[in-house]
């Protein structure tokens, strides 16, 4: 008679316990990047609010179907877009012995454009069509414009760069009275140029 060999088990007992260890491992040495998202107005629920701002201080700009882009209602190339949104935010339309007069403003001061920084807003209008990309590049021109502004005025008052300020803020090797310093500088240059994006509901096609 054969001699038949019996299986030994494998002891899996353990196997839970090491699972557990190692998602324990994971969970503690895995850094999670908190996303900094868009700074964005929400539409109102109420659409009638949007009548207490003055047509100057409103930008409008909408992307169709085609992802053809409009400035002011005209049709516009994207990479022009910056140029525009700057003369825009930085108009300073106001007659300098009016309340809200910008006194560091560079622009032309046009009666019909925007009164200050403080009051200019982006209106941001897309197509349910509209491609993503071209989304984006829109949104980088507007931001472009905000940046290109506040390095300006950063440099004039404080001989740095606004993104150079902003990337030393987040650096993990500064003590807590430069991050103070530093945090302080930033809130100066977005008082200057608050950064106001509205972006309405989604126009069906």
């Amino acid at each position: 008679m054969k001699n038949h060999r019996i299986p030994q088990e494998v002891n899996a007992g353990s196997m839970a316990d090491i699972a557990f260890l190692l998602l324990i491992f994971f969970l503690v040495t895995t850094s999670i990047e908190n996303d900094a998202g868009l700074n964005r107005i929400m539409p109102p629920e109420d659409n009638d609010v949007i009548v207490d701002i003055k047509e100057r201080n409103l930008f409008e700009i909408s992307i169709n179907d085609a992802d053809l882009i409009m400035a002011e209602g005209d049709v516009i190339n994207p990479k022009n877009l910056k140029e525009k949104v700057i003369a825009f935010i930085d108009n300073g339309g106001l007659p300098n012995q009016m309340e809200g007069y910008c006194d560091y403003c560079k622009g032309d001061g046009l009666v019909d454009s925007s009164d200050n920084p403080d009051k200019a807003i982006i209106s941001m209008k897309t197509q349910r069509n509209t491609s993503y990309p071209v989304y984006v590049a829109v949104q980088n021109e507007v931001i472009a414009a905000y940046n290109a502004l506040r390095n300006r005025e950063s440099l004039r008052l404080f001989n740095t760069p606004y993104e150079t300020i902003y990337s030393d803020y987040y650096n993990e090797e500064i003590n807590d009275d430069q991050k103070g310093q530093l945090k302080e500088r930033l809130e100066i240059i977005r008082a200057l140029y608050p950064q106001k994006i509205l972006e309405p509901e989604t126009v069906n096609n």
